[in-house]
């Protein structure tokens, strides 16, 4: 019988798990073997396990957002941040006012030219309009953090920014 999954390439240590896999059609109706059924689901596993921390994103939660008073075309933020364990965000820039005052679990953030700092519950950190943000992520591989943001930006400007 000829493989069904031709379009499928498994890694290489997958290929003993995936000779099982065999399908049989019986009058209409698909029958798939008890080992079959086992390979395929270590492998789905397998993968939803490797995918998974790629996938964990960080949660904002918005609270507030005003133009600021008596300065024209600016705009004040507040929103939370939630980074799921072992978050790491990308180097990025705000170009804007940031401050930032840890809730939950302990950050580590730092921006270019400056000293990478660990930040727990009560501890605060500034940013610059012109600052780089190169370390952004959670302290710990287990346990979720938390903070509060607090930014005042030009109106209509995008929060983030990619940088190098």
């Amino acid at each position: 019988m000829e493989p069904r999954f031709n379009h499928f390439k498994a890694a290489p240590d997958t290929d003993k798990a995936m000779s099982g896999l065999e399908t049989y059609l019986h009058g209409g109706r698909r029958r798939v073997s008890s080992n079959s059924m086992l390979a395929l689901a270590f492998l789905i596993t397998s993968t939803l396990i490797t995918i998974s921390p790629l996938m964990a994103q960080e949660a904002i939660t918005p609270l507030m957002s005003h133009a600021l008073a008596g300065v024209s075309g600016k705009e004040v933020l507040m929103y939370t941040v939630g980074f799921p364990p072992g978050f790491s965000s990308p180097v990025h820039r705000h170009n804007a006012q940031v401050s930032l005052y840890v809730l939950e679990g302990s950050v580590v953030m730092q921006v270019r030219d400056g000293k990478e700092i660990t930040l727990s519950p009560g501890q605060s950190f500034y940013e610059s309009p012109n600052d780089i943000h190169v370390v952004s992520r959670n302290a710990s591989s287990t346990k979720p953090a938390k903070f509060l943001v607090f930014l005042i930006k030009e109106k209509g400007a995008p929060l983030v920014i990619p940088a190098k």
